[in-house]
């Protein structure tokens, strides 16, 4: 009772701010509706609660309510940050260059809620079969309850029908969700060219103005032709460089219009470079980092490059996080939570046809999300190249992604122990040979991760999958807070196999458009359908200690990597990424191999690289995190990740 209450009052607090909504300049529309379905759930719920729940039980039988209600107060928390970031009238200018293409109403706050509210309507109906002494009433709960989830409604249109109300997603909710950030994009476009035509402003604010009206302007934005003078950044008055990012980095955290930024410094020739710029400047999500504005001189053949800024890379987080007497860096809730996060921005990325092709922990950027429990903001950077780039496959990415899930769940480098090192490590993966999860690893992702980084590439599951995949386990964890525990038991049946045979079912959540979040409750629904009708199965008695599932330790199922020389074409077009960074990590043994793999053409599986990099190309890519727990997808020319010190460098 008291989570709900705490619920009510973050939606009082919203609904003061709100009385002034028509003050809201940026994203206005975007507000509204995240304010109106914080509404609906917390109505929702209360109706639940008063048809389920009995107050005076308040105590022990409401007990299953507590942590799904704790994590919807988070959801809240962090969407009355985002309504008070856009109500907030300083520094308007910067606010609208570091928004005006943002999706973290819809791509984040909501997409959350629509995770969480599943989770505490099933926690409300398990409290309910218990609720009451009169076992005739509770007997027919359970039947409505068991009904609920029968296999007539496992159908989207009858779902939305039946349950649209109760899980946020009725056709008028899903209409906006579709439209709202096209209408924030348009009368943020109007107000700047009314700013413009005011003549209230000074040259470098109409300069910028002018540029912020490109990037809202799609046709603008495709002519390339986005990229300003370089004086309207380094001659401005109030332009300040605090630091370098990292020794000999090329990245700079600026002050600049009363905001901290990160800066991308380069040289060269940059005429070949604006397509790309414009086409990454384009990306929008919250777990991808997106380039906010371009300025050029071209006497000086120099670009400086704004982003956003962002603490440290993953590398650095978990180096310092696992201390002599802490051998695991993340509590379990929250590594799911940035594996998700992750998973969700290469799931964006891969929609886009571009594959990352350097996934590791060092290209990936955290942010603290100011809220407790230690939860983390994460997003990944694509960047602008000039030079003939590697072509992978998606199967390339996913298997990194595994090896950043082991990281992530033991606080340790695959291979890092050394048995492994140079040509034999790569010769070794490429074989089959994976890292040995501890005993006390989960089993349920020890599955998940192990299918990731499977010897045969077409084994591995879409992040589309892996997406669906981790919403449920991270709904196990917040109905089940004592499995959290790394001893703990998992769930009874495996939702890899889950997935398998609902992917079958609906083909279309396999399709290479990003499917929208209005589908999350439908997914969440279906895959509890099929729990309540698989047979249990023991996942401890199904998941080895070895590194690998269908291969050896020496890995002698090695002919499927022949299948890694393809590349997947969708509508004719390869996926590719930009040429490759060099990694990594400060080990004491120099010239050896990770696991993580330098992409090649068989890039189903990479390879090995070293650990003390060579002399970058004009081209690469980074993956950040931010403190909030969100990923932000980068790239950057001319980078050098060194392998001492990697922190706010690595992200800019």
């Amino acid at each position: 009772m008291d989570q709900f209450r705490q619920i009510g009052m973050v939606l009082g607090s919203l609904e003061a701010l709100m009385v002034f909504r028509d003050d809201i300049q940026i994203n206005q529309h975007q507000c509204s509706l995240l304010f109106d379905i914080f509404k609906l759930a917390f109505q929702v719920i209360g109706e639940q609660i008063k048809h389920n729940l009995k107050f005076e039980e308040r105590g022990a039988k409401w007990k299953p309510l507590e942590q799904p209600l704790k994590e919807l107060h988070r959801i809240f928390k962090e969407g009355e940050v985002y309504i008070q970031q856009c109500l907030d009238t300083k520094d308007w200018l910067s606010k609208a260059l570091l928004l005006a293409n943002n999706k973290d109403c819809v791509e984040l706050h909501i997409h959350n809620l629509l995770c969480c509210i599943p989770v505490v309507v099933e926690a409300i109906e398990t409290a309910g079969d218990v609720s009451g002494t009169d076992q005739d009433e509770m007997q027919k709960k359970q039947l409505i309850s068991t009904r609920k989830y029968s296999t007539e409604w496992a159908d989207p249109k009858l779902f939305q029908w039946k349950f649209g109300n109760q899980y946020l997603v009725s056709q008028d909710t899903c209409n906006r969700l579709h439209k709202v950030w096209r209408e924030d994009r348009w009368e943020l476009l109007q107000t700047a060219r009314e700013k413009r035509s005011s003549g209230s402003l000074t040259k470098q604010e109409q300069r910028l103005t002018e540029q912020l009206a490109n990037i809202l302007n799609e046709w603008e934005r495709s002519s390339g032709n986005n990229l300003l003078p370089s004086s309207v950044l380094v001659g401005s008055k109030d332009y300040q460089v605090r630091r370098r990012l990292g020794s000999g980095s090329h990245y700079k955290e600026i002050q600049w219009m009363g905001e901290s930024w990160a800066v991308r410094h380069f040289f060269g020739q940059i005429e070949p470079l604006i397509p790309a710029i414009s086409t990454i400047s384009s990306f929008s999500h919250p777990n991808v980092m997106h380039f906010l504005c371009g300025f050029c001189d071209e006497e000086k053949k120099e670009c400086f490059l704004l982003m956003e800024l962002m603490s440290k890379d993953l590398s650095s987080y978990i180096k310092e996080s696992c201390g002599p007497r802490k051998r695991i860096p993340f509590s379990l809730p929250v590594a799911v939570d940035l594996m998700l996060q992750i998973a969700r921005g290469m799931e964006y990325l891969h929609s886009q046809q571009i594959c990352h092709g350097d996934l590791n922990p060092s290209n990936i950027l955290v942010r603290a999300r100011n809220i407790p429990e230690g939860y983390l903001l994460r997003k990944f950077q694509e960047q602008p190249r000039n030079t003939s780039s590697f072509k992978y496959t998606e199967k390339a990415d996913i298997y990194s992604f595994g090896m950043i899930c082991f990281e992530l769940l033991t606080g340790k480098v695959p291979f890092e122990d050394g048995h492994l090192q140079g040509d034999k490590m790569s010769r070794n993966i490429q074989a089959g040979e994976r890292p040995l999860f501890p005993f006390s690893a989960p089993k349920y992702l020890v599955n998940l991760t192990k299918k990731c980084w499977h010897v045969d590439p077409t084994q591995r599951p879409s992040f589309s999958s892996i997406c669906r995949v981790l919403r449920y386990v991270k709904r196990f964890l917040v109905m089940n807070p004592d499995h959290s525990q790394p001893d703990a038991a998992g769930p009874s049946i495996d939702y890899n196999e889950v997935e398998a045979g609902l992917s079958k079912k609906f083909t279309t959540w396999e399709i290479q458009d990003l499917m929208p979040v209005s589908q999350i409750p439908f997914q969440m629904f279906v895959y509890r359908v099929a729990e309540k009708d698989k047979p249990n199965v023991n996942l401890k008695d199904k998941s080895s200690e070895s590194g690998s599932d269908g291969a050896s330790a020496c890995g002698e199922d090695n002919a499927a990597l022949i299948e890694d020389q393809l590349l997947p074409i969708i509508e004719n077009k390869p996926l590719t990424s930009s040429e490759p960074v060099s990694v990594n990590k400060k080990i004491s043994i120099t010239k050896r191999t990770t696991a993580y793999g330098k992409p090649n053409k068989q890039s189903g599986t990479p390879k090995g690289r070293l650990v003390r990099p060579p002399q970058l190309s004009t081209s690469q890519q980074s993956l950040r995190t931010n403190s909030e727990g969100h990923i932000h997808f980068v790239t950057s020319p001319n980078r050098r990740i060194l392998s001492g010190h990697a922190s706010d460098s690595e992200l800019h």
